[in-house]
């Protein structure tokens, strides 16, 4: 079994990096399914699974250039790649991917934030679907949700079935919460803005006794900043002021996703390459403990899962 450290490269059962940066996982049939982004060759998305979180399988990249596209009922632009001004083909970008199964269509969704390729003008979410958890997705597209920017991003299935999506939104100075349709492929009606001006991104949203809590960063590029939190009664209500969590630089990590797991709730973050190369980024996974309503995390050398 392997020990795996915060902040050194994860390889899978195979030998290989594990790319699934910016991530998402989903629980399934036994598995854990661990999706997340792929900048290498002509891929975007990568999945893994493990029954442990100690041992991953690679399972394909679920989203690449060649992937199937196929248009639906909201007008989307489907383009995997384009060519730039010198005719070259350039692939475009795929951040932040997160997977929801809709009971009431029996679908894998996937949501992400799209961009060009070239600059960060597009924020668009993006969506696909599939079957399976970890294979035959076709791509539905990217398009602005109700004309709004949408950047660093998550999904969240509350208790209820209902889902919602969060983005930064308006060049990021605030972040969106919109409701999502039944059939998690579109969205069905903004529900709050958030922190007007604060510029927070990659928000991870969880519920613990009742109450949702969304952690996120300050935005600072590929540099570490302090995180912080806020706690609400109702997606859709008022949020408490944002509070540090970790030191400040949130351990040289940025969140991605929060995992509730036997009663526990683990923080999986991105500890990105900067400088030294987007694919020398690694992670950092950490128990999250709380006092009271408080939730805080204490630096593990080994990932805490």
């Amino acid at each position: 079994m392997n020990t795996l450290k915060n902040g050194e490269k994860w390889y899978d059962a195979d030998g290989n990096i594990i790319h699934a940066h910016g991530g998402h996982m989903l629980f399934c049939d036994g598995y854990y399914y661990w999706y997340g982004e792929n900048r290498t060759e002509n891929n975007y998305i990568s999945c893994y699974r493990s029954k442990d979180l100690k041992s991953f399988e690679f399972r394909g990249n679920i989203i690449t250039t060649d992937t199937p596209t196929a248009g639906y009922r909201v007008r989307s632009d489907l383009a995997l790649s384009h060519t730039d001004a010198d005719g070259k083909p350039r692939k475009v970008n795929l951040e932040r991917p997160k997977v929801l199964f809709c009971e009431h269509t029996k679908k894998y969704v996937l949501w992400a934030h799209y961009e060009n390729g070239v600059d960060y003008s597009a924020a668009r979410c993006a969506v696909a679907t599939s079957d399976y958890p970890d294979h035959g997705f076709t791509y539905h597209g990217s398009f602005n949700p109700f004309g709004d920017m949408a950047r660093d991003c998550t999904l969240f299935r509350d208790d209820d079935g209902t889902a919602y999506f969060a983005a930064a939104s308006r060049d990021n100075a605030d972040l969106h919460i919109w409701r999502l349709t039944r059939d998690f492929m579109n969205t069905e009606r903004l529900v709050n803005i958030l922190w007007q001006g604060e510029y927070r991104e990659a928000p991870a949203i969880f519920k613990k006794d009742g109450k949702y809590y969304m952690l996120s960063s300050y935005c600072t590029g590929w540099a570490p900043n302090q995180g912080k939190w806020s706690v609400a009664d109702s997606i859709d209500g008022s949020w408490s002021l944002l509070e540090n969590f970790g030191d400040e630089t949130t351990f040289g990590s940025q969140p991605a996703f929060v995992l509730p797991r036997d009663g526990k709730f683990i923080y999986f973050a991105d500890r990105w390459g900067g400088s030294i190369g987007y694919n020398e980024s690694t992670y950092v996974v950490l128990e999250i403990k709380f006092d009271g309503e408080r939730p805080y995390i204490e630096y593990s050398e080994t990932a805490e899962i």
